[in-house]
């Protein structure tokens, strides 16, 4: 893990610098959030930014900046064993606060590197509250997982994340 650091240093530096006072939050989940990357792990990125483009490849395009940026700590981390690359996910704070299947695991073992006043800390605080009202659990089968949402699942019943 301790490999990784410069590089999520490198990271979160270029995001505070490219998205300045409109960035919310940036999270690593995955591998890497969990503390369990391998050396060709990717660095699985949540960026929440206020102003964001409309559409996924508007806003790759705009990440491109920061890819830019990080692109000499990519390099030292590939001279030192490693083959990462960036796999950001988008979303402005209100497509945050919407929810998304993508907190399962992040209420688990998302590592936030940047949450201002901690929107996303709390986001995923509430998401967990309701998986625990549910009795949801995350069941680990080597090491690969599933979620059991609601252990009492009857036949028909609604129910809400």
């Amino acid at each position: 893990m301790a490999a990784f650091e410069p590089l999520l240093t490198a990271i979160l530096d270029a995001c505070r610098s490219h998205y300045g006072d409109r960035l919310i939050s940036v999270a690593m989940f995955g591998s890497v959030g969990r503390g369990t990357p391998r050396p060709d792990s990717d660095l699985d990125l949540l960026i929440i930014a206020d102003g964001l483009p409309a559409g996924r490849m508007r806003r790759i395009e705009d990440f491109s900046a920061i890819e830019t940026a990080v692109a000499s700590a990519i390099a030292r981390a590939e001279g030192d064993g490693l083959s990462p690359s960036l796999s950001p996910v988008f979303k402005t704070p209100a497509e945050a606060a919407a929810g998304s299947p993508l907190f399962l695991d992040m209420t688990e073992d998302a590592r936030l590197l940047f949450d201002r006043d901690a929107f996303l800390a709390n986001l995923l605080a509430a998401f967990r509250a309701r998986l625990d009202r549910l009795g949801a659990r995350r069941i680990w089968r080597g090491n690969a997982w599933l979620w059991d949402l609601k252990p009492d699942y009857r036949v028909g019943e609604e129910f809400e994340l």
